[in-house]
């Protein structure tokens, strides 16, 4: 048996399809049907699986800093110093069942996002039909199509009676495609098949018969499946950003514990041994091993709140690079437009023309006349426009139950779009109207270009009803109906409805014109020659709407630097009007050196070429997958983020190869949502931009977190240095170091994870895509509130040690722990005054002041503490004034943050 998978059966005719498969028009008998899927497989896409448990928590552990800390507890381990290995073993654990949690969680609601549906097909077998799993479906198979059904896998049309499939699953093309059994030309793209039904997408009317040409993995939809596997999962831009802070973080603790013992030991000539226990603690209070637990605690953060706002991270560490995207490609159908037609304009043969109010399905809505509602009662027009629309089309729309606003849905999506409008006016409610017949129906043809139907009124008068092409109806009609009745179809009147007809269609409109004549009384059927003579009614105006919420996102988007792009496999005449619709495409935009919309022929280009068009283009059309995915290579080549939105199979390989590939849940297909790193479960583009805005606020908490850890273990290192330098003695022991760094870092830097949003989280530009987590904004903290904590320190240690050298220890314990705790409302943010953001806003980090403050002076008040740790009892007067001293440090803090202010509206008057 010789059968490839891999011909071009579309070159081929339906009879030579056959052949090739060996097998005929009656089917394969079963026993040779069992001999193929032993053969072929059963016709099914390879799955992803569940998540794996061991997996998740594996990868966990791939992170520099758990390295760190591991080598931090090895230190500790090896001086004895059991609390800190005990300590730090419990960071790492909680930071791993942290982001175990979260990303456990989101494939669990990935996995109910996911509809377990059997698919059924019809097939024949020796001649008999058979209802068979579609799985069990094998090349040669002859399989039977019908209206509302799903292609079970790639077939070759052997005949077909006025089928429609559609195909934006697949190609992106929102409206149905005519298909035809013809043989087509060597070379055709996959979006122009029309001999060719592909797995995945549906018919939407008619009715056909195929040969399976292949199955599972070798079908259209296999193959950009399987291509996935091709494309390298990368290491996110955050955990590259975190692995360089740790090791900027481990070579400073190196470096000043290094700083540490060289002073203490040649310089002050301290014993080999307390110097060496004094730099161990100062090396493994400056590793920042709370930092993977807070990153872990920041990111879970933002994806629980992005959770809430419909988007459900998959990747954890997508929850930051969200926030840093540059640009962000959009697929259109049924992502930035609802995937839903929607008739929004009426033009009749008087010349009227109407707007129909409401979207989608919403069977509630108006027909305006300007600003007022046009009674239907009163205007014959409107009535015989409308009782064309609810009865020349075979669609149904029914109410699931009273509680529940979806509905069931069947038969062509322009059918449908009838049917509603019809619905929004009540017309068949109307008494006159209530009682009218369908007798006969004739569905739509591609050839023919037009349906009709039969219809009876109460008194017996026969119509015969019609909707189709505009320059059909147009063509076959010699009268119009105006107030006299039915009047000539003169030259000029065409002129001026043609003209109608491209006004309607450059608004990004499919046009529909519909069309009646006298039926005789004792005619009971309809048929293709009775298209002449027609009475011209008018024109419907069908649009596939944009999301009413996409615009704003746009501009939200556009207001914080970030490029929107739509890359559509619809037409580009439609793309441009939902682009500037939405806002994507703005007036006035495109030139000769950078059209406004690029199409497949501007696509097929060298990558030269293609660099300059992303560079300055946002409208890609009639792209195919490959197209995507240069596109999203092409921009990635320009050292930028990019985020790629959508929801059929051929989005999926550019999701994957995103920076971050953002997936619908609901229209969505299972493929696009397994190559995604967060899945939108409204499908809704608006929730893109809150995914951004969390994002970004990730990103701030995490650059603010890592710059209290720096100023602070810094404080606490350059104190000890100093003090040693000048000639002081240890001004702290290695267990009062470790409580320091345990208790004050350990607590407010998990409260710091927890900082909300400014509003002001979109009004600056996406971070460069290497952006680093330290820059040179942690300068003036180092420069200013780092001095003051070390003078603090030096000038308490001088001030006690008059009276003893643990007294003066106590006092240098309790000023650098609330220097610390008061620099973390400094770090609450970088620009803007503690004041102004809402000074209890944030309750966690006023709780966490509290236990600071509580757990610091319980260390030298309560009696055991006060051994461990050999502090010596400070009057509570002493306290209170260290206490008030250390808070200078918020003090200097917001005094910089007014300065910087002052400057900068300085500059801006300039």
């Amino acid at each position: 048996m010789n059968i490839d998978q891999g011909l071009p059966y579309y070159e081929l005719t339906a009879g030579e399809a056959i052949e090739r498969l060996q097998s005929d028009s009656n089917g394969l008998s079963e026993e040779e049907a069992r001999n193929r899927l032993k053969r072929f497989g059963e016709n099914k896409l390879p799955e992803k699986g569940k998540a794996n448990i061991f997996k998740l928590i594996f990868k966990q552990f791939k992170d520099f800093l758990v390295l760190i800390l591991a080598i931090a507890a090895v230190i500790s381990y090896l001086t004895g110093h059991m609390v800190d290995v005990y300590v730090i073993i419990g960071v790492i654990v909680v930071n791993a069942t942290i982001g175990f949690v979260q990303e456990y969680r989101a494939e669990k609601s990935i996995e109910s996002l996911k509809k377990l549906v059997k698919h059924k097909a019809t097939v024949l077998r020796q001649g008999e039909r058979f209802i068979v799993e579609a799985r069990e479906l094998v090349p040669g198979d002859i399989v039977l199509l019908d209206e509302g059904l799903s292609i079970p896998a790639d077939a070759r049309l052997i005949r077909k009676k006025n089928l429609q499939v559609v195909e934006a699953s697949l190609t992106g093309e929102s409206l149905p495609v005519d298909k035809d059994p013809e043989p087509l030309e060597e070379g055709t793209s996959v979006a122009d098949r029309t001999n060719m039904v592909f797995k995945g997408t549906h018919v939407a009317r008619g009715s056909g018969k195929a040969i399976i040409t292949a199955t599972g993995e070798n079908t259209e939809l296999g193959k950009i499946a399987e291509s996935l596997k091709e494309v390298e999962d990368k290491e996110s831009s955050f955990r590259k950003k975190t692995a360089r802070l740790a090791k900027i973080m481990a070579g400073i603790a190196v470096s000043t514990a290094l700083i540490v013992f060289l002073t203490g030991y040649f310089i002050r000539d301290f014993d080999f041994d307390d110097i060496l226990l004094v730099t161990i603690a100062t090396l493994v209070s400056s590793i920042p091993e709370g930092l993977p637990a807070v990153l872990s605690i920041v990111l879970a953060i933002g994806a629980n709140r992005m959770a809430r706002q419909n988007a459900i991270i998959r990747e954890f560490t997508a929850t930051e690079t969200a926030g840093s995207l540059n640009v962000i490609i959009s697929d259109k159908t049924g992502t930035i437009t609802k995937g839903i037609l929607t008739i929004k304009k009426l033009f009749l043969a008087d010349g009227k023309e109407y707007d129909v109010t409401g979207d989608g399905y919403e069977t509630k809505g108006d027909i305006m006349s300007g600003d007022s509602v046009v009674d239907i009662k009163d205007n014959r027009f409107l009535a015989k426009s409308l009782i064309i629309a609810e009865k020349c089309n075979d669609a149904s729309l029914k109410e699931k139950d009273e509680d529940d606003n979806e509905r069931d849905i069947l038969g062509d999506p322009t059918e449908v779009a009838l049917l509603v409008l019809a619905k929004k006016t009540g017309i068949i409610s109307l008494p006159e109207f209530s009682d009218i017949e369908l007798i006969d129906d004739l569905p739509f043809n591609s050839e023919q270009k037009f349906r009709a139907s039969l219809i009876s009124y109460p008194d017996k008068h026969r119509e015969k009803i019609f909707v189709g092409a505009p320059e059909k109806i147009l063509s076959v009609s010699d009268r119009i109906l105006s107030p006299e009745g039915h009047e000539k179809l003169s030259e000029e009147k065409k002129q001026e409805i043609s003209g109608k007809i491209k006004d309607l269609s450059s608004r990004s409109m499919r046009v529909v014109a519909h069309a009646f004549k006298d039926g005789g009384e004792q005619d009971d059927e309809i048929n293709p020659d009775d298209a002449h003579e027609l009475v011209f009614v008018g024109l419907y105006g069908i649009i596939d709407p944009p999301r009413p919420e996409v615009k704003l996102a746009v501009e939200e988007c556009k207001s914080a630097g970030i490029r929107v792009i739509m890359a559509t496999g619809d037409h580009a005449d439609t793309a441009e009007a939902i682009a500037r619709e939405t806002g994507i495409l703005e007036n006035g935009s495109g030139s000769e050196d950078c059209p406004a919309v690029f199409d497949e022929q501007m696509l097929d280009v060298d990558d030269e070429t293609l660099d300059r068009y992303t560079r300055c283009g946002s409208v890609f059309a009639r792209v195919n997958p490959q197209n995507k995915l240069r596109i999203a290579k092409s921009l990635q080549g320009k050292n930028i983020l990019i985020g790629m939105t959508g929801d059929g199979v051929n989005d999926a390989p550019a999701l994957k190869v995103a920076d971050v590939g953002i997936a619908m849940g609901q229209k969505g297909t299972d493929v696009a949502r397994d190559a995604s790193q967060i899945v939108l479960s409204d499908d809704n583009f608006a929730s893109i931009v809150n995914a951004i805005k969390e994002g970004r606020i990730v990103f701030r908490n995490v650059r603010q977190t890592s710059f209290f850890l720096i100023t602070t273990n810094f404080a606490s290192t350059l104190t000890l240095i100093a003090a040693i330098a000048i000639g002081f003695t240890y001004p702290l022991l290695p267990t009062q170091i470790l409580w320091i760094n345990l208790v004050t870092d350990g607590v407010m830097d998990v409260s710091l994870a927890t900082e909300p949003g400014h509003g002001d989280s979109m009004d600056h530009k996406p971070l460069k895509k290497d952006e680093p987590i330290l820059n040179k904004q942690i300068i003036p903290y180092l420069l200013i509130i780092v001095p003051v904590m070390v003078s603090l320190a030096l000038l308490v240690f001088n001030h006690y040690q008059g009276e003893s050298v643990e007294k003066a220890r106590t006092g240098v314990f309790l000023v650098v722990g609330m220097t610390q705790v008061f620099n973390a409302f400094n770090m609450r943010s970088l620009r803007q005054s503690a004041f102004s953001i809402g000074f209890f806003r944030n309750k966690w980090i006023i709780l966490a002041f509290f236990a600071s403050l509580a757990l610091q002076f319980a260390a030298i008040k309560l009696p055991f503490l006060k051994e461990i740790f050999h502090f010596r009892d400070l009057a509570w007067p002493d306290i209170l004034i260290i206490t008030a001293l250390s808070s200078l440090v918020f003090g200097f803090g917001e005094l910089y943050k007014a300065i910087r202010k002052k400057l900068r509206k300085i500059r801006e008057v300039r």
